[in-house]
């Protein structure tokens, strides 16, 4: 069902004829009279239809409707000043400002406001539709658990959830909490030692305050009370009389909070404008909790303040049962020592400015408040929500102790004030284990000292057992733990699971080399190793991290121990920090296949730059820690795109130019929504109809490195071609291959190398290679994105950079590119196959030739599943095949390989050779 509240003027009297809110109101109300309350609304939909795009309804809008529905109406006496249909007209108004929803319009789903994403006119369908489902589950489960049935009102039910407050604050319910810390023991000043306050650090200030805080409370000292609420304001200012005086209105029905005042004086401190700030002050420091309660009322009204403005003297205004002697003397001594000093604190500690108003609820500091910005309905959700979060069960532990004085308040103010300022972790489960004789490994924390109690549950046979194993021993090294390890294994196993042997590289504390100033860096020791099996190293990074080996003492994908003279040593170097992102058409929803960004710096605008793939709409660029601009590469995507959006971003979310800042070794991920722009809807991105114009063929060197790619090198001139290889064998294969490659041909031939593989060898080689052979070559890398299917086996990942992301690896100058294996040995000329005519096809495989009939018992597509699936077809080999990139790019195949690989790689057993 929809509900509808109309905010109008409150007025007593107001014309519906002048004012198209009420008349709309009033309409409404006749018609729901005339006819029935739907018709109501179908009337109001109709008087909006009448509306034009950019302009407000009005009262003629209304008459025009009201009058061609109901010709007989008497329109006069129904918008008048004195309708009968005004009735429940302020109501809305009411409601609006009980529950503190933000600026108009407002919508609610289930009493949960709409943010402001939510309400815009395209994503409300979805929304709602979305909340629809949401609490469609959230009923289910209380069905199935009992707790909603027939007899149970669904409204009632959902009333009575925990998180159901009866007003809306942002500034109370809003994520963003700032707290003051109370760590620092009592500090033995006095509070009205402004010279020695001075000289305090922000804690030791809290601390002293903290300690010399006056409160009122409802029942007396000795309760303990839960929520301790810090009013801050200039209490010689209207304003700040108000705020104490809803605070003080607020008191009257709360059964859990205290209330201290700190004055924060708006302007120079002198006796004459502190009268009443001294007065209540001193009221704190001599009164009874009773007599305090009534005098402060008299105070915070503006009455009191004109007459002791006025001249009156402030004894005047003493109430009956006060100690007026003390109450005097005081005053008379107070001095402004303690104003000074609270305004120190209000400014260094809570940095307010002079005169500003703040809230604290158990430390938490809500503020700067405007003027009538904080009613008593505010306190009471205040208290509410810091009672029912954290404060009670504080307040459970600490009575148990036995302490229910003032330092029993204190204590549970600054503990609530110390945890909730921690960033928020995953809910605490108390795991009872009925058995803890067999299958677990224990350690036992150092006596007399507090611990964590640390479990950890664990298949022993898995990669995160192999994780988690180091993670426990350095937590054991570096704080005190009761340490309790369940072996939870599987009972049965056709295999052993674990084929690697693994070292997680985190140290309990930094460990400095031998000069002593620089701390060593991490490594990683495989000690009593067998010796026998033929081992290859490799390392598993954090997703947005592109690592190479840059030295080493041997070949790294073949290690075998035994013919090993010397210990094996590799070093491996942090080369990128990936910047990665999601891209969207914001008219489509789609992701712009083929768009390019940009990335670099206000002095090398294009460092590198990469294309979005359909899958997602995902892209990736290599960066470095540093301040980024991202752009839309000129040409094709800059002409047809614009940038609409950004979130994730550092930069304004509608500036073009999109800002990155990378400044931790953590994932930066974006959010980028683009928009045709509007001469340019009908434009393809990746089709170029005009000639002479470079379009989408402008070279792109995103991830490719040494000998850049020339933009007007003339692409049918060079032979293309792209192998990938790791460990010493195939990289002297790959050696063979080239020269095989460059016998055979005249045409010029620029090699492809996948760069994440490649030796340290390897890449100190080829420049030399390079000049006495006379070809051009490039590293070219690309980071396995995170949300497609990891492969964990090095070989079964460097096969899937064979096929998996050829229109994000290469340059868009390169039209066609040709795979060869490590291992081939070319005996013709390349140019051949590069010339071949595809007939439209994206690419060509090398059908595997049978001429030799001696090979036959090792052709495994003669026979079984192959055979039957070919039939009279040939059996095409993937270790020689010609790439059309132009048609590979424009029909998507690299991201249709992508899902078909995403759909068959999670059963092992469906993919044996990834690039077949």
């Amino acid at each position: 069902r929809i509900g509808f509240v109309f905010i109008l003027s409150t007025k007593e009297e107001i014309d519906g004829k002048e004012d198209a809110g009420i008349a709309l109101w009033r309409t409404f109300n006749y018609i729901a009279e005339e006819s029935d309350t739907s018709q109501a609304f179908t009337s109001i939909i109709n008087m909006y239809h009448e509306v034009k795009d950019g302009t407000v309804l009005t009262v003629n809008h209304v008459k025009d409707v009201l009058r061609s529905e109901y010709p007989h109406a008497d329109v006069q006496s129904i918008l008048g000043v004195h309708s009968e249909y005004d009735e429940g007209r302020k109501a809305g108004a009411t409601f609006y400002k009980k529950t503190g929803l933000g600026p108009l319009p407002q919508a609610l789903f289930n009493g949960v406001p709409f943010n402001r994403e939510e309400m815009d006119a395209a994503e409300l369908e979805t929304v709602i539709l979305q909340r629809i489902i949401d609490a469609t589950g959230f009923f289910q489960r209380a069905v199935f658990m009992s707790l909603l049935n027939d007899h149970v009102n669904a409204m009632d039910f959902l009333m009575d959830q925990h998180n159901v407050v009866s007003r809306i604050k942002p500034t109370i319910l809003g994520a963003e909490r700032r707290y003051i810390h109370f760590r620092s023991t009592s500090v033995p000043f006095d509070v009205e030692d402004f010279s020695t306050f001075s000289f305090l650090d922000s804690q030791d200030k809290s601390a002293v305050i903290s300690d010399n805080m006056k409160y009122l409370t409802k029942k007396g000292e000795d309760a303990l009370y839960a929520v301790t609420i810090w009013i801050i304001a200039d209490f010689d200012k209207p304003a700040g009389r108000r705020l104490l005086s809803n605070a003080l209105k607020h008191l009257k029905t709360s059964s859990h909070a205290r209330v201290g005042i700190l004055n924060n004086p708006s302007s120079k401190i002198k006796e004459d404008n502190t009268a009443i700030a001294r007065g209540i002050l001193t009221a704190f420091l001599t009164q009874n909790n009773s007599n305090l309660k009534s005098f402060l009322s008299k105070l915070t009204k503006e009455e009191t303040a004109k007459s002791l403005a006025a001249g009156t003297k402030i004894t005047k205004f003493l109430i009956p049962g006060m100690d007026d002697n003390t109450f005097e003397k005081k005053y008379n001594t107070l001095g402004l020592d303690l104003i000074k000093t609270q305004q120190m604190f209000c400014q260094e500690v809570l940095k307010l400015l002079p005169g500003q108003m703040a809230v604290m609820s158990n430390g938490r500091v809500l503020g700067p408040l405007d003027e009538n910005e904080f009613y008593a309905d505010d306190f009471n959700l205040l208290e509410k929500i810091t009672y029912s979060t954290s404060a009670e069960k504080i307040k459970a532990i600490v009575k148990e102790m036995g302490n229910n004085s003032k330092s029993g308040s204190d204590l549970i103010m600054k503990i609530d004030a110390l945890l909730s300022s921690l960033p928020k972790t995953e809910m605490r489960q108390d795991a009872e284990l009925l058995n803890e004789q067999h299958s677990v490994v224990k350690v036992d924390p150092q006596q007399n000292e507090p611990f964590y109690d640390v479990i950890a549950i664990v298949d022993p046979l898995t990669r995160e057992a192999q994780k988690m194993a180091h993670l426990l021993i350095v937590l054991k090294d570096i704080i005190n733990v009761k340490l309790r390890l369940f072996l939870n294994c599987r009972s049965k196993l056709s295999e052993v699971p674990l084929k690697s042997f693994y070292r997680f590289v985190l140290e309990p504390e930094l460990t400095y080399g031998i000069n002593k100033h620089l701390p060593s860096e991490p490594v990683a020791k495989f000690l009593e190793l067998p010796e026998s099996p033929l081992l290859t190293l490799n390392m598993v990074t954090p997703e947005s991290w592109l690592v190479e080996a840059v030295n080493s003492s041997c070949d790294l994908d073949n290690i075998h121990l035994q013919d090993m003279k010397e210990t094996v040593i590799a070093e491996y170097e942090l080369e990128y920090i990936l910047l990665e992102g999601h891209c969207f058409d914001v008219t489509t929803g789609q992701p712009p296949r083929g768009l390019q960004f940009t990335l670099g710096t206000k002095n090398n605008p294009v460092m590198v730059d990469t294309i979005v793939m359909a899958n997602l709409g995902y892209f990736q660029l290599k960066a470095n820690p540093g301040a980024w601009t991202l752009r839309l590469r000129k040409g094709r995507s800059e002409e047809i795109y614009q940038v609409f959006s950004h979130e994730g971003t550092d930069s304004v979310a509608d500036l073009t130019d999109v800002i990155v800042v990378l400044n931790n070794f953590r994932s930066k991920i974006i959010k980028v929504q683009v928009q045709k722009k509007p001469d340019k809807i009908n434009e393809d991105l990746l089709t170029d109809g005009r000639t002479g114009k470079k379009g989408n063929q402008v070279s792109v060197t995103r991830f490719s490195e040494e000998i850049p790619t020339e933009e007007k090198e003339k692409k049918s001139d060079i032979l293309n071609i792209f192998s990938v290889a790791s460990g010493h064998l195939y990289e002297r294969f790959l050696r063979i291959m080239m020269l095989s490659v460059l016998r055979h041909t005249k045409t010029p031939v620029k090699f492809w190398f996948l760069k994440n593989y490649l030796s340290p060898t390897f890449k100190d080689v080829i420049p030399h290679m390079a000049k006495k052979y006379d070809f051009k070559y490039e590293l070219v890398q690309y980071k396995w994105p995170r949300w497609l299917y990891q492969q964990t086996e090095k070989q079964r990942i460097i096969w899937g950079y064979k096929i998996l992301f050829l229109d994000v690896l290469f340059p868009l100058a390169v039209d066609k590119i040709i795979f060869v294996d490590a291992d081939q040995i070319v005996r013709s000329d390349l140019k051949e196959l590069r010339d071949l005519d595809l007939n439209g096809a994206p690419y060509g495989y090398t059908p595997f030739c049978d001429s030799r009939k001696e090979m036959d018992g090792y052709r495994f597509w003669k026979s079984g599943y192959w055979a039957s699936h070919l039939g009279k077809r040939k059996y095409h080999i993937s270790a020689l095949y010609v790439v059309d990139l132009k048609k590979f790019r424009k029909i998507a195949a690299g991201d249709r390989l992508r899902g078909q690989y995403q759909a068959l790689s999670q059963d092992p057993n469906s993919l044996s050779n990834l690039d077949q």
